[in-house]
């Protein structure tokens, strides 16, 4: 982490810790399965969080999968150390997410952090108990599993209680979760104490009944529904790779594309981009509202996303747990007190390194030991 902060330049890490009332609010937006080539269709992002702040080049999930992915987010481990190796029970999901007690928002609680989470937690959150507000957060409105997965038609517990979104065009997840955070932002921004909101938006993850396989291409908003109506599906040398004998052996025989498969990676391709383009308008949104009560030059903004995806390069259709560019490489951008506009960082970056930054420049210890 040492080479990351000195690449980064985070004056926070070599002052005394300062204040409550002078520590910055952090603000960390995480998509769900995007791709680092995939924030050429997010202008917003890139001019608000990347062309205000830092850009990381080279930032990478040390493993590709959603849980256990944001289970490091929340604990600054490998997943080797905080347990969580799968999306499911009894190797993943939340309910294989031990130690509750010792996580990145009771941290910053200990702190003097108010603390809110807005959308996706972990895999299998809300299966057992959909009404149950996990620890560390003083604000919850936790999508529940399996109806995290649709853009329509989903359910929130919205600190115990559970609201269930329609199909109304305002219903959109993204929308919906878009107008918590600003509220929230509203809300808190004015008084003196910090706080920590972390936003999750499923977008651009396959619309899906059940947490446990992929489904259909993600659904954008209904004013983006054309928008990529006509995108071409990229295909680089490894698209349908036509000489697999120097992969694993897993891999090394699977089948070449037929017309339909590629037909159907065609609108997995439409379909996510179409829906960030609802994030991109998110974000732009709460950076507004940040603006409006003066906070924003006070905010840690960091945009990036659980992990990476596969649409067919080296012959594999929708996946994202193996460890190639596509589906460990992501989007990582960093603005506020400490990340320099403008600039561009080339050194390796990865989700490992997100708690233990998000601590140094709150002021708080973690409880775990930090792989970071």
């Amino acid at each position: 982490m040492k080479r990351l902060l000195a690449a980064l330049g985070l004056l926070l890490v070599l002052a005394p810790a300062a204040a409550a009332a002078e520590r910055p609010n952090i603000v960390v937006v995480t998509t769900d399965d995007q791709r680092a080539s995939d924030m050429r269709v997010m202008p917003e992002v890139r001019r608000l969080i990347g062309g205000a702040g830092t850009t990381f080049a080279n930032s990478y999930v040390n493993y590709p999968l959603c849980c256990p992915s944001r289970a490091t987010f929340l604990t600054g481990q490998y997943s080797h150390n905080h347990g969580v190796t799968w999306n499911n029970f009894p190797y993943g999901g939340y309910y294989a997410f031990r130690n509750q007690r010792d996580t990145l928002p009771v941290w910053l609680q200990r702190a003097g952090y108010h603390t809110a989470l807005i959308g996706k937690y972990l895999n299998e959150y809300g299966e057992r108990g959909a009404r149950e507000v996990p620890l560390g957060w003083d604000d919850w409105y936790g999508g529940v599993d399996p109806s995290t997965y649709h853009y329509f038609g989903f359910t929130l517990n919205e600190n115990g209680r559970l609201r269930h979104y329609g199909n109304r065009p305002r219903d959109y997840q993204t929308d919906v979760l878009a107008r918590k955070a600003i509220g929230l932002i509203r809300e808190r921004a004015p008084r003196r104490q910090p706080f920590f909101l972390w936003v999750t938006p499923t977008a651009p993850h396959t619309v899906t009944d059940t947490a446990r396989a992929e489904g259909t291409p993600a659904v954008p908003a209904p004013r983006h529904a054309k928008r990529f109506a006509n995108a071409r599906l990229p295909r680089p040398p490894s698209f349908d790779e036509a000489d697999m004998s120097d992969k694993p052996q897993l891999l090394r025989y699977l089948p070449a594309f037929t017309p339909d498969q590629v037909d159907a990676l065609t609108e997995h391709h439409r379909g996510r981009l179409g829906s960030l383009l609802a994030v991109d308008e998110a974000v732009a949104r709460m950076v507004a509202a940040l603006r409006r009560t003066g906070e924003l030059d006070n905010t840690l903004f960091v945009f990036t996303s659980d992990n990476g995806w596969l649409i067919g390069e080296h012959r594999i259709r929708g996946q994202k747990y193996l460890g190639f560019e596509e589906s460990i490489k992501v989007p990582l951008m960093v603005r506020g007190p400490g990340f320099p506009a403008g600039r561009r960082v080339q050194e390796q970056a990865s989700n490992v390194d997100l708690a233990p930054t998000i601590l140094r420049a709150a002021g708080a210890r973690p409880g775990r030991v930090q792989d970071g």
